[in-house]
């Protein structure tokens, strides 16, 4: 049997805000509402993941890392650069404005406002 992660619970200061940051900067895309009483903020990342971002009240941030193609990190580091947000190539710096991730050859950390931890890699 193969397993696969279906969907996973963001938490957020803002649900939507939140999910249309993230879908904004990673070009992913932003779906209706979901849940009982459509208290989800849906990210489709691909065909078998969605994030979903839920509102708490007293939200812990979480780190999600993903892997993407040199184009797409690329087009990501152009919105990030676009809309000023910080990033960097450490979890401990993550607005040092560098992108030598210390696993592969480009790679950046960047966070919402809520705190979530987003790390972006590309191979090469």
């Amino acid at each position: 049997m193969t397993v696969t992660l279906n969907h996973t619970i963001v938490p957020a200061r803002d649900n939507d805000a939140a999910a249309d940051f993230l879908a904004g900067i990673m070009g992913l895309r932003r779906l209706p509402p979901d849940g009982i009483d459509g208290k989800f903020a849906p990210v489709e990342v691909n065909d078998s993941l969605t994030l979903q971002f839920m509102t708490a009240p007293e939200a812990q941030p979480h780190h999600l890392a993903f892997d993407v193609a040199p184009a797409e990190f690329d087009q990501i580091l152009t919105c990030l650069r676009a809309a000023g947000v910080a990033y960097g190539s450490n979890p401990r710096e993550p607005e040092n404005g560098r992108i030598d991730h210390p696993l592969c050859p480009r790679g950046l950390f960047f966070r919402d406002d809520t705190g979530n931890l987003y790390e972006v890699m590309a191979p090469a």
